[in-house]
């Protein structure tokens, strides 16, 4: 079957733009099949009378006309929407033949005779005659502008300006052509014998929609590239044999088995277009329902990001700051005594300038941790990166009356990482363990860092510490962003050194120390090359 296609600057998801799929094609050759089961069903008995049924032609025709209306509406709809001629000439199409619907059911012999109205025996069948002929003629038209009919383009005002008038013209019509009939009653052809049977001359009406009906399927077949092609295709389908079970199989005698059958394809045929709009506009609605609640979790992501972006900035940004405020205070104690002592003030700047150069390298070391980019990444000597964390951290330990060991197993191999990066993890952890054992009391406080061979091919370091430990409660969440327990903790230093970790190809986790106190381990995959490690000695 040949693939539809789609014109380009189409509105994609639309009845009269999205192309069928290969369930929809299957479900309309099952209604097919089921329509022509019926037709044979019904064939053997078409000829049969069902007399005293004219009262069913109100609801009949009431159920036509307010089929119609609503389809011409959603139809309306859509056109406003694409702003498409074939669509508003499709709708106008509707509209028409569900006004048409009026006059016919009023006229109909013996229908509603008791309210004076016997507008004669030929009107019923003209006004049959010209809905018959004309919905095929808009059918012809919308497939025939489908590709070459330019769209409607303007303002939103002109767009209601084109459907104001067109509904206008198709009410016009309806009217005028109804008052036409009625008011030339003895010049119409003579399509009925009496008030059931047809004369020969009904015979072309039949005959020239078969032929209008043929040329619009075959318009759509080729051109078909939409669901609503797919369906109007059904829908004329359905029509060619309401007209053969009517006119031809039941020999156009009126109220009989075959008419009313025929009558039923009609409703069929009305409903289906209406069916696919309200299916249709139900699915479209449930896939805006579910990309707008896609887009909100989307930029609810976004702006955690950038939360979390920001304060994990802050957080590591604040420790050299914090440093160079206290080398600051110191260098100007130097210089205010009686006797400045000019080394250790410079000492003291020396110590901010270097504290500057780190809050640089700590950004940019953010910077890069969202980078693809892997320049930075380079072999590093673990040990070496312990030794100068343990010596950055020397006063804060000495301050806080921890004794600090380590144990780290010489010639480990090298690692591939961000040093600053990686020198901001053992930092963040050697942080948290001092702070950690700050209130210990009655104990020694023990800060002990160790690095080992861990399974072939990595490297895990540890940091232990004598504190409290880590709440049972809290276990599972110490690496989620914004998650802290210190009074004035920002809750990003561990979600920062998992990060690390993780995109070097290792993993942290954090487990008791026994018999008190926590330990956080990590793993690094170690280096295959042979490069000299950043900043440690030769091997």
């Amino acid at each position: 079957m040949r693939s539809p296609r789609r014109v380009q600057g189409d509105p994609p998801f639309l009845l009269s733009t999205s192309p069928p799929t290969r369930n929809q094609e299957r479900l309309a050759v099952c209604v097919l099949v089921v329509l022509l089961a019926e037709l044979l069903v019904t064939a053997p008995f078409a000829r049969i009378p069902l007399a005293g049924t004219e009262i069913l032609l109100p609801a009949y025709g009431a159920a036509i006309l307010l089929i119609e209306l609503i389809t011409s509406a959603l139809l309306l709809a859509l056109f406003s929407v694409q702003q498409s001629r074939a669509v508003l000439v499709l709708a106008i199409g509707y509209l028409f033949s569900g006004l048409m619907v009026i006059p016919w059911t009023l006229t109909f012999p013996g229908v509603f005779e008791v309210f004076g109205l016997d507008a004669g025996l030929q009107v019923t069948a003209s006004i049959a005659a010209l809905r018959r002929l004309g919905f095929p003629l808009f059918v012809l038209a919308y497939a025939l502008l489908k590709d070459g009919g330019a769209p409607v383009r303007g303002s939103r005002g002109s767009v209601r300006g084109a459907i104001a008038g067109s509904v206008a013209g198709a009410v016009a019509a309806a009217c005028g052509l109804t008052w036409v009939i009625l008011a030339n009653d003895d010049s119409l052809p003579t399509f009925m014998r009496n008030a059931r049977n047809v004369t020969d001359a009904w015979q072309y009406v039949p005959g020239t929609a078969v032929v209008l009906y043929l040329a619009a399927l075959a318009v759509l077949f080729v051109r078909r590239r939409s669901v609503l092609d797919l369906w109007l295709m059904v829908v004329i389908c359905t029509l060619l044999i309401e007209i053969i079970l009517l006119s031809y199989i039941s020999a156009g005698i009126r109220l009989s088995v075959g008419w009313w059958g025929g009558r039923s394809y009609g409703l069929a045929s009305a409903s289906m277009v209406l069916l696919v709009l309200l299916s249709e506009s139900t699915t479209l609605y449930a896939r805006v329902a579910r990309s707008v609640s896609a887009e909100r979790r989307a930029r609810a992501t976004r702006l955690t990001a950038m939360e979390a972006l920001s304060a994990l900035i802050a957080h590591e940004i604040n420790q050299p700051l914090a440093s160079m405020v206290t080398n600051a205070g110191a260098g100007l104690r130097w210089l205010e005594k009686k006797d400045p002592d000019i080394a250790e003030a410079r000492a003291a700047l020396n110590r901010i300038v270097s504290d500057g150069h780190r809050a640089g390298t700590v950004i940019e070391s953010i910077r890069t941790m969202f980078k693809k980019d892997a320049r930075d990444r380079v072999p590093l000597d673990v040990n070496h990166l312990i030794d100068d964390v343990l010596r950055r951290g020397q006063d804060d330990a000495r301050l806080g009356r921890i004794s600090v060991e380590t144990d780290l197993e010489p010639g480990l191999p090298t690692v591939t990482g961000n040093p600053i990066q990686l020198q901001q993890v053992l930092s963040n952890l050697v942080a948290n363990a001092i702070d950690a054992m700050c209130s210990v009391t009655g104990r020694p406080r023990v800060l002990r860092i160790t690095s080992r061979m861990h399974d072939p091919g990595e490297i895990a370091v540890s940091v232990e510490d004598s504190g409290p430990g880590i709440d049972p409660e809290h276990r599972a969440r110490i690496f989620e962003p914004f998650f802290t327990t210190k009074p004035d903790g920002m809750g990003m230093g561990l979600m920062f050194c998992r990060l690390i970790i993780e995109a070097g190809g290792g993993r942290l986790w954090a487990t008791d120390n026994v018999p008190q106190g926590a330990v956080f381990r990590f793993t690094l995959p170690s280096s295959d090359d042979h490069l000299r490690p950043v900043g440690g000695p030769g091997r």
